[in-house]
């Protein structure tokens, strides 16, 4: 049993580290290769790569606050949770596989864009998608995982959801 919740801790470990990696590694790429407000398409006009810092959240928001506020928001706060949430993931040995690997997502994108917060002051961000009637902020590798994590939790929990139903008919 020890052994079973070991390989499954190191599982969990090794999928944040690897969206932590992706994330990490394509950021310091575009700092290095990418100047700011260049814009260079990689898919058509329909997915672009254009390098911004962003030094608040989710489409800047929270930037204008004041230092000591967004430390506490966007720095603080969301290493406690994230905390939380790796000690839960790590811990409840009886949660499905596809939600603590949703969890296991969030928690790395979540982590990338708290080194970068931390490290630089800002989250260096950019990816831009285009499809005319549906236009994204710009974003990066972290976002893409924290995105990925919630829609796996949601449609766990969705489909989860129906099967009881229909048991229960």
């Amino acid at each position: 049993m020890r052994l079973k919740k070991g390989i499954r801790n190191l599982m969990i470990v090794l999928i944040i580290a690897c969206n932590i990696g992706c994330d990490q590694i394509s950021k310091t790429i575009v700092r290095e290769e990418v100047d700011y407000n260049e814009n260079i398409t990689l898919i058509t006009r329909f997915l672009t790569l254009t390098k911004i810092e962003n030094s608040g959240a989710f489409l800047s928001v929270g930037d204008s606050l004041p230092f000591v506020v967004r430390f506490v928001v966007l720095s603080l706060i969301p290493l406690i949770a994230l905390g939380a949430g790796l000690y839960i993931v790590l811990t409840r040995i009886s949660m499905k596989r596809p939600i603590v690997i949703g969890i296991c997502f969030v928690i790395g994108g979540g982590i990338g864009n708290l080194y970068d917060r931390m490290l630089y002051g800002s989250v260096t961000d950019f990816l831009h998608m285009d499809f005319v009637l549906f236009k994204t902020g710009i974003f990066n590798m972290a976002d893409v995982s924290i995105m990925i994590g919630i829609l796996t939790i949601m449609i766990f929990t969705y489909i989860a959801k129906n099967k009881r139903v229909q048991y229960q008919r």
